[in-house]
């Protein structure tokens, strides 16, 4: 495709099946087929990053992995905790794209008060900084603490039932802080259960991942 753009993009979490590797980017090239997306992970966080400790370990790996990449455009970090982001920034020329801050900004659009749910017992500084007090209840789901548990009937019915509480505490848009949510594909389900908008962090970092591409120089 002319005028096509290319976008680095690294999951957390270690892969080692091409097809789940590749599903976030997959997401974003379908709806911005302007993107070609390149997908990396790092290594031995089978379980990804769902604390401090996880977060403080997968840093210095997000760093290194940063740096192999040539010829981008842009590079994604996909995960909602936004980690090396900042750091990255401060390091590489090119524009770095966190899906906490894509879901938080984006999520603005749609309301004033804003349920965020994700894996983690804080909300991620992301969320925290750009939607502040109008952030409604606890951003985690009882009985899941990494992205592996979402990817059963059980873990998939806790968030369900965590989004019609957030609406119940007067949420007016849920703003997922986990990618995993994405690689579940349950945004779609939890809009048409709890009739609010729901905002996908996959799609979210790619729509300012796109933006980032087309209003630089090519």
């Amino acid at each position: 495709m002319d005028n096509a753009y290319n976008v680095g993009l690294i999951r957390v979490v270690t892969i080692k099946e091409p097809e789940i590797l590749n599903l976030h980017g997959t997401i974003i090239e379908k709806k911005f087929p302007q993107l070609n997306v390149v997908s990396k992970c790092i290594q031995d966080q089978d379980k990804g990053i769902h604390d401090q400790r996880t977060e403080d370990i997968a840093v210095p790996k997000i760093i290194e992995l940063a740096k192999e990449w040539k010829d981008i455009d842009a590079l994604i970090i996909s995960c909602a905790g936004d980690p090396a982001v900042k750091e990255l920034r401060e390091q590489l020329a090119i524009p770095i794209v966190g899906a906490g801050e894509s879901t938080a900004l984006l999520s603005l659009r749609y309301g004033t008060k804003f349920g965020v749910l994700g894996i983690t017992d804080e909300v991620p500084e992301a969320y925290n900084r750009i939607l502040g007090d109008n952030i409604v209840g606890t951003c985690n789901v009882d009985g899941v603490t990494s992205t592996l548990d979402l990817q059963n009937e059980l873990g998939r019915k806790k968030v369900i039932e965590k989004a019609m509480t957030l609406k119940d505490q007067g949420a007016q848009v849920i703003s997922l802080a986990c990618t995993g949510m994405s690689t579940i594909g349950i945004a779609k389900e939890l809009e048409q259960i709890c009739q609010i908008p729901v905002i996908d962090p996959v799609i979210a970092e790619g729509l300012i991942a796109y933006y980032e591409c087309i209003n630089g120089v090519k």
